[in-house]
């Protein structure tokens, strides 16, 4: 089978190339893929700038169906449509796995960057990491699974709560999912984005932020300078990876307030920390996600708190990789899905 592959270490070095079919192991399944979403860190990987163990196949938002089962696997059944944690290894060991962080392990080896993911028709994983799909969640809005559980694990770090007035930074696909889920919790969210980003503000608005603000406007706006002049902002997400993001969420967060940083900026940043301290900050960061987490996240999806499937606005096959990448990068569009075949 073919699949879209980090081929070896390097900027670029990513093409579609020749892997051999999984075959299963004890306490593992195989899932023929339906669709896999493109993440930021698939970009961060194209560029060189995240951790792999090459040559691998990329991919790790997944969706699809239970197509073989090991010895010992005796809660799934065959054809169940499923989605998947991406942790294919961890110790189980450690502090961090046996407080419920397998995040935290500093042995993982997750899919998609250390063994072999999901841009390709089947990838093998752990049989404790799978999660049925809803009945009436299509295979599309599932693929967004992961990501999802990387928000709502971000923001159980951060402590959203009801009431809380939240300023998000960065409206794309990780910033649409904070938008819901801190809603969910009952906060008033207020998106800021780039002139790139009228789509993706106008789709924040539709999902229900209190304000949607182009930072590159001319006229400064209101909100963002009464957030600046007065109390702030309860909690402040930094969801674009980007370090003027950074810096203009620093302003507008309330003294004694909190600063999430879930982007990835793939590389160091400049940043006032001398203002966490002189307005007694609290500062988390978020990596990835828990099996809790992914409990909460398929929950929202259950119940439609969440709405993933309003984020999809482009599916191609693998072989159309190259476009998709350089519409990621372009922030055409919202999330774009790979199909395997």
């Amino acid at each position: 089978m073919q699949g879209l592959m980090k081929l070896a270490p390097g900027p670029a070095n990513v093409g579609i190339g020749d892997v051999a079919e999984p075959t299963v192991l004890p306490e593992h399944v195989i899932i023929e893929v339906a669709y896999a979403g493109i993440c930021g860190t698939d970009v961060h990987i194209y560029h060189d700038e995240f951790k792999t163990k090459p040559p691998v196949v990329m991919g790790h938002e997944i969706s699809g169906r239970i197509v073989d089962m090991g010895a010992n696997v005796s809660d799934l059944q065959l054809g169940q449509r499923v989605t998947t944690e991406t942790y294919y290894h961890t110790c189980q060991r450690c502090a961090h796995c046996r407080n419920g962080r397998p995040n935290l392990c500093t042995a993982r080896q997750s899919i998609g960057s250390a063994v072999n993911g999901g841009f390709t028709r089947y990838v093998r994983v752990p049989a404790h990491n799978i999660h049925l799909i809803p009945d009436h969640l299509s295979d599309q809005a599932a693929a967004l699974s992961e990501p999802l559980a990387c928000v709502v694990n971000a923001l159980e770090l951060g402590r959203i709560t009801a009431g809380d007035i939240v300023v998000i930074a960065g409206p794309g696909t990780i910033g649409l999912l904070t938008l819901q889920v801190a809603i969910s919790a009952g906060a008033q969210v207020v998106v800021l984005g780039t002139r790139a980003d009228e789509a993706r503000l106008a789709l924040a608005t539709q999902l229900g932020a209190v304000a949607c603000i182009n930072v590159e406007t001319t006229a400064p706006s209101p909100l963002v300078e009464a957030l600046s002049a007065g109390l702030g902002a309860d909690v402040v997400i930094e969801c674009a990876g980007a370090g003027a993001a950074a810096s203009t969420l620093l302003q507008l967060v309330r003294r004694g307030g909190r600063y999430m940083q879930v982007g990835l900026f793939g590389k160091p940043i400049s940043w006032d920390m001398d203002q966490v301290c002189y307005r007694e900050l609290v500062v988390t960061g978020s990596n990835a996600s828990v099996p809790a987490a992914w409990r909460r996240a398929l929950r929202l999806l259950a119940s439609g708190a969440v709405r993933t499937d309003l984020l999809i606005s482009d599916i191609r096959p693998i072989s159309e990789w190259q476009q998709a990448f350089t519409d990621f990068e372009a922030k055409a569009g919202f999330k774009i899905l790979l199909t395997p075949t």
